[in-house]
């Protein structure tokens, strides 16, 4: 293996919308969720429904794949600030985070790594080569000016690439269609909370554009659980800024570009308690794409390049030296895809992409007297080259099977392989299976920081799933359910060094007294395998929806010692359940139960996390067709819970606001 060398809005705005919401709710003879609107797994046969997640433009009803598609409409109804909140509800996702919001957030899908999921907008690839897991921190991943929310569960690493293992969120953020158009929402309410966002744009002729602002900011929770101490509020600030432009210089020729700027900062404790310790996120993307179509658009070419930048701040003022912690991961990376349409039955879908990552970090001591350290740097690249082929050999049925080679410079060739199909038998019945395989080379981060260990090998995944969809009256009906596996070797996973340990992986250097808190390793293996079940269900302005996830992860190394024990942080059991009550004159009700069984901290099993029920409800009301007023309770009882040991989690929070599409 190569290396590299190391170089305010107050409380009491809420109070009247508060009363609102509970007023509606009890006046309503019940609550339930639209089944386009609700977060449960959703599987239309309505080919308008158009995906992008899968790298073309495809109907939802086509695809192999477990997915979930959120529109515009759904994302409004729901009320969430962030991303994570609202993906919650969706089968087989789970996220621990440490404290309230802005603090270390990580999205597992079926129970892989969080640094397993590809983050994709606008078709841009998120990832911080600084990160731990190389991954994206959803931390700050606000809903903004998205348009519609696609996740596809399952190995995709065949036109993704690296960390595809779990699966991919697709976030489209709106497009105009009109000359000047625009769109805002604000909101306040519990711990000072303030949220906003305003977009505008418009399309004159072969220009379009379209610029967005949002900024949210609370006083928070205390980011250690009052249960251990925390008592001291960590807040958070998070403002951002995103612009895209595009212009069709013929039938033929597009171009399109565009920017994003975020920040954010967050206190944060220490894990022994409270500690006036801050940090700070600062995001930088910017990327530009020309699509060019030949041969009477039967051959589709887009080519892209793309670069994201992220740097990151620890400070402890109450340190001689306040910075204690900083990094930077940079990452460029240029794409071509081709979509060749052979006939309306089939199809070849094909590229290249490059990827140069680049990532910085070190942990200056708190003595001024103590010179700072040098920086522990890595660097690496990976050339990948994918061709996908799609097949409907007959009505209904949809066939696909991809190959991918990637080219790592320190880890060097690996090839994928996926297939599935799609089979709509009628009378409602579809039949769909795949099977995907997954490669993701150690982040920079494990390999060359503090923490890390240049001998860590690559993770290799395999997983396949079949399920059933059904249909019935009309559509008004409609029900899901799937078996899946996924087996990982080579997983790598942090292990802690405990005072007085003869590891010697514990030293740096080896055979040295310089103690490390922890390192990064591979374990033999892993396995994760579970059902996913969902259903949906009209009647009239009632509707309902559910869903059902139970997801054995497992460390299965032979010879370890952890054989059999739970990945931490993993609850084996999720269920979600969403009601909403359309009435009358624009009024619309909903509420959502939301469990989560136990989980374990640890990898040994010996820190347990208690299973919760969360509830929240919700209320909207049209002012005019332009203009909603809304409000929410969530965690209405106020429940106690950790996704992670000893820190804290948001208890009861009322909010209310005023959205507007004009």
């Amino acid at each position: 293996m190569k290396k590299h060398n190391l170089t305010a809005t107050s409380f009491h705005t809420a109070l009247p919308c508060l009363a609102l919401v509970l007023a509606l709710c009890s006046a309503a003879p019940a609550l339930a969720a639209d089944a386009d609107a609700d977060a449960a797994e959703h599987y239309d046969s309505d080919t308008s429904i158009l995906v992008t997640a899968t790298r073309h433009i495809v109907a939802a009803d086509t695809i192999s794949a477990s997915l979930t598609v959120l529109d515009k409409a759904a994302l409004d109804r729901a009320q969430d600030m962030g991303v994570t909140e609202l993906l919650l509800r969706t089968p087989s996702i789970s996220i621990h985070r440490n404290g309230g919001y802005g603090t270390s957030t990580s999205l597992r899908i079926r129970g892989a790594e969080s640094d397993h999921t590809v983050v994709v907008i606008d078709g841009v690839k998120l990832n911080d080569p600084a990160a731990t897991g190389g991954g994206y921190n959803m931390a700050h991943l606000m809903l903004g000016d998205a348009a519609q929310i696609e996740v596809l569960r399952g190995p995709q690493s065949i036109l993704w690439g690296s960390q595809a293992i779990g699966g991919v969120i697709n976030i489209t953020t709106a497009s105009p269609t009109a000359p000047l158009e625009g769109s805002f929402d604000i909101e306040a309410g519990s711990r000072n909370t303030v949220n906003s966002r305003l977009a505008v744009g418009g399309k004159q002729g072969r220009f379009s554009w379209r610029i967005g602002g949002q900024s949210f900011t609370t006083d928070g929770i205390s980011a250690i659980s009052p249960k251990f101490g925390g008592v001291e509020k960590d807040g958070y600030r998070n403002r951002s800024l995103r612009g895209r432009a595009a212009i069709d210089i013929s039938d033929t020729i597009s171009f399109d570009f565009g920017g994003y700027y975020g920040s954010g900062r967050v206190h944060i404790d220490a894990t022994t308690g409270d500690s006036p310790e801050y940090a700070i996120n600062d995001e930088y993307l910017a990327h530009a794409g020309l699509k060019l179509a030949l041969f009477g658009g039967r051959l589709q070419n887009r080519f892209t390049v793309q670069y994201t930048d992220t740097s990151r701040e620890n400070l402890n003022p109450l340190r001689a030296r306040p910075l204690s912690w900083e990094s930077n991961g940079t990452n460029k990376r240029a794409e071509y895809q081709g979509e060749w349409h052979l006939n309306a039955n089939y199809s070849l879908i094909f590229g290249a992409d490059y990827e140069k990552s680049e990532f910085r970090s070190r942990s200056p001591a708190a003595s001024l007297a103590t010179p700072l350290p040098a920086f522990a740097r890595g660097q690496s690249e990976i050339l990948g080259f994918y061709t996908q082929f799609l097949a409907q050999p007959v009505t209904n049925l949809h066939l696909h099977a991809g190959v991918r080679h990637d080219d790592h410079e320190s880890f060097g060739g690996n090839t994928l392989f996926s297939g599935g199909g799609r089979w709509n038998l009628g009378s409602g019945t579809t039949l769909r299976a795949s099977y995907g395989e997954g490669f993701k080379a150690p982040s920079l981060y494990q390999l060359y920081s503090e923490n890390g260990n240049d001998a860590l090998s690559p993770e290799h995944s395999k997983g396949w799933e079949a399920g059933i969809d059904q249909s019935l009256f009309a559509n008004r009906l409609t029900a899901s359910a799937l078996y899946f596996e996924r087996s990982s070797t080579d997983q790598i996973v942090y292990n802690i060094c405990s005072s007085g340990t003869t590891d010697p992986l514990c030293y740096v250097p080896s055979g040295s007294t310089n103690f490390r808190y922890g390192y990064y390793s591979n374990i033999a293996r892993s396995e994760a395998r579970g059902i996913e079940t969902a259903a949906n269900l009209r009647l009239g302005a009632i509707s309902l929806g559910a869903n059902y996830s139970w997801i054995l992860s497992e460390d299965r190394s032979p010879a370890g010692k952890n054989y059999g024990k739970w990945l931490n942080r993993r609850p084996r059991e999720t269920a979600n359940l969403t009601l909403d009550y359309r009435a009358s004159m624009g009024l619309e009700l909903g509420g959502t139960v939301r469990w989560s069984g136990k989980s374990y901290d640890n990898a040994a099993n010996s820190i347990k996390l208690d299973g919760y029920t969360l509830v929240d409800i919700r209320a909207e009301m049209s002012i005019t067709p332009q203009l909603r007023v809304f409000a929410r309770a969530e965690n209405l009882f106020d429940q106690s819970y950790m996704t992670a040991y000893r820190y804290g989690s948001l208890g009861r929070s009322v909010y209310a606001g005023l959205r507007g599409r004009f």
